[in-house]
């Protein structure tokens, strides 16, 4: 089965080769030596051919996974592979594309995970490293003032991976047909009265608006709201995808069919679509929605390999799970609260309003 593997190594002294961010090049760590996305490209296009071909003649007819070693066979959604350099046995996800073998430390791809129908359309290679991840963490901890004073400084990173999540990237348009009631008021003098008047108006809307790309994670393992609360990601930098941009990363194939996503992706067009038409709507004193009808239009559907640092920490027998854009380095995630901070920050709260208002009752 060694031949359902690439393992990327330097052609120079066949170390462990990783994509850099910094450079955008694939790096050896033992030599030195530095190689573009292209010539790895070109020098590993066969052996990914061969491998892909391996892995589908080791899928039964009936669509089953059939090289799992024995003592693995029985295990529902892992697959076991052998690593080409040291012969290692690889226990894998059934949805991995990229990983490292932990005996010999050569990145590892899994061209057919990755190939044929299921290659990806696009990709964002990492942009900040493992070192850049940790920092932002340690930054993120900064001006929580509910935060345990001890966390920062007891909590230790537990893991950190470089993962690259699928992605569906949905394009269409939205047409949007919104009723309002808006309201102008306006005050007259009349003798010594001032005359206040109310005119009420009846407003429609109507617009289409364009989407390219929502992004919607394709992946079941991974948590719908970090992977949202990370956008955007800048596409300008979308790549056509190449295995050569994995090595030093975990990637993952979709898991979760496009038509799955749709309802998440119609949803944030929709909300958008709304927004931006009631955005037109001006010049009143109120304005209070009245009905709306939004169509979505869907069109052309991309896939997509997007980076993620995932970060977990522990801290007093729990476990805080961060997640980070690779690209962009906007990171999200769960904190402890302190009990004694939080009642002294609602105390002072308390204290504060308690303050305003005798000040206002002594005036009054």
């Amino acid at each position: 089965m060694a031949d359902q593997i690439s393992n990327y190594q330097c052609p120079s002294c066949t170390g462990p080769l990783r994509f850099d961010g910094k450079t955008g090049r694939l790096q050896c760590d033992y030599c030195g030596s530095s190689f573009s996305v292209q010539e790895i490209e070109a020098l590993y296009q066969e052996k990914d051919e061969a491998a892909a071909q391996a892995m589908e003649n080791t899928v039964s007819a009936e669509g089953e996974w059939s090289g799992a070693s024995a003592s693995w066979a029985g295990e529902e959604g892992l697959r076991a592979y052998n690593c080409p350099s040291c012969g290692a046995e690889l226990i894998c996800d059934e949805t991995t594309a990229a990983t490292s073998c932990p005996y010999c430390g050569n990145p590892s791809i899994v061209p057919g995970q990755l190939s044929d129908m299921l290659r990806p359309d696009y990709v964002i290679p990492f942009k900040l490293s493992k070192e850049e991840a940790k920092a932002a963490l340690k930054n993120y901890y900064r001006g929580k003032k509910l935060l345990p004073r001890a966390f920062s400084d007891q909590n230790h990173i537990e893991e950190i991976k470089g993962v690259y999540v699928p992605f569906w990237l949905f394009d269409g348009k939205a047409d949007a047909d919104m009723q309002f009631q808006g309201t102008r008021v306006t005050s007259m003098p009349q003798g010594n009265a001032m005359v206040t008047t109310t005119d009420f108006f009846r407003i429609l809307r109507s617009g289409t608006v364009s989407f390219e790309k929502i992004p919607v994670d394709a992946s079941s393992k991974m948590p719908d709201a970090h992977m949202d609360a990370i956008e955007p990601y800048d596409y300008s930098e979308l790549k056509p995808f190449s295995n050569a941009y994995l090595p030093g990363f975990l990637a993952d194939k979709y898991d979760v069919e496009p038509e799955a996503c749709y309802a998440r992706a119609d949803e944030r067009a929709e909300n958008t679509a709304v927004d931006l038409v009631s955005r037109t709507v001006s010049g009143y004193s109120s304005v209070v929605p009245q009905g709306r009808q939004v169509h979505i239009r869907r069109g052309r559907v991309s896939y997509a390999l997007l980076p993620v640092w995932m970060l977990s920490t522990r801290w007093n027998g729990k476990s805080y799970l961060f997640a980070m854009n690779g690209q962009t380095g906007k990171l999200i995630g769960d904190l402890p609260v302190s009990s004694g901070r939080a009642f002294a920050w609602f105390a002072g709260l308390t204290a504060a309003f308690t303050a305003l208002l005798s000040v206002i009752m002594y005036f009054f």
